[in-house]
C-alpha cells in the first residue's frame, strides 16, 4: 500500500491527539466539546421533511453511533423569526429533539427549559422547515444541559457513576465552575465534556481544552 503525504500527516496528527487524551484522562482532565445549536429527527419527520424513505448522510463521525449528517433545517418561531442552516445529527432518534443556546432564544421568541438529552416531555415547540415539507413540534425545544461522557474504563478509575452529578473547575483565562454537570458512561463514547455555544463564549473554553472534576 502506498501512503501519500496527506495520510501520513493525519496518521501522525492523531498519534499525537491519543496520547495527549491518554497523558489528559491519566490526570483526571477532560476534553471540552462545544456543541453548536443543532436537531435530532425521528424517523417520520425525517421523511416529512426530506422525503419519504429518506436516510442522513454522515458528514462527520461525532461519537459512538453518532455522527453530524450532510443534512439541515431551518428553525421557525412563533414569531415567525427563523434561524437557518441548523445541522441534522444521526442515527434518527424515537422523537425529534431541538437544542439550542439561550441565545438563540432571543432570535426565536421561545423559552425553552434546560434538560438532559431525551427529556423533553412539555418543552417548548417551534416549526423545523426542510426542502420537501415542515413539521410542527409540539414539544422537542431543549436547552441541553451541561453533560459529561465518559468510558467506562475512565468512569471506573475514577470513581464516578452513570447519571452522577460532579462539578467541573474551569482554568485559563476566565476560570470559573461548573455546577451539577450530569455524566453518562457508555462503552462507545469518548472521555468529552459538552457546554454549549453560550458557556464556551462566557469562559473562553473551545474544542479541546481541558477542564477538570473537582473530587470532593
Amino acid at each position: 500500500m502506498n501512503y501519500d503525504a496527506k495520510m501520513i500527516e493525519a496518521a501522525v496528527r492523531k498519534a499525537i491527539a491519543d496520547a495527549n487524551q491518554a497523558v489528559a484522562e491519566a490526570s483526571g482532565e477532560i476534553k471540552i466539546g462545544v456543541s453548536q445549536r443543532h436537531i435530532h429527527l425521528s424517523q417520520e419527520d425525517l421523511e416529512t421533511l426530506f422525503g419519504k424513505g429518506y436516510k442522513l448522510t454522515v458528514k462527520k463521525v461525532l461519537m459512538g453511533r453518532e455522527f453530524a449528517s450532510n443534512e439541515v433545517v431551518t428553525l421557525v418561531g412563533p414569531s415567525l423569526k427563523s434561524i437557518e442552516n441548523v445541522r441534522v445529527l444521526g442515527p434518527v432518534r424515537k422523537n425529534t429533539q431541538v437544542e439550542i443556546s439561550k441565545t438563540d432564544t432571543f432570535v426565536l421568541k421561545v423559552s425553552p427549559p434546560v434538560r438532559p438529552s431525551g427529556n423533553v416531555e412539555g418543552s417548548e415547540r417551534l416549526v423545523v422547515v426542510g426542502p420537501k415539507g415542515s413539521v410542527y413540534l409540539k414539544e422537542g425545544v431543549i436547552i441541553a444541559n451541561r453533560h459529561i461522557h465518559l468510558t467506562p474504563q475512565y468512569a471506573e478509575k475514577h470513581g464516578i457513576k452513570d447519571n452522577d452529578y460532579v462539578d467541573v473547575l474551569v482554568e485559563g483565562i476566565k476560570p470559573t465552575k461548573f455546577f451539577d454537570v450530569q455524566v453518562r458512561v457508555r462503552d462507545d463514547f469518548n472521555v468529552e465534556m459538552h457546554i454549549d455555544t453560550d458557556d464556551a463564549n462566557s469562559t473562553g473554553l473551545k474544542n479541546g481544552d481541558l477542564v477538570k472534576i473537582i473530587k470532593d
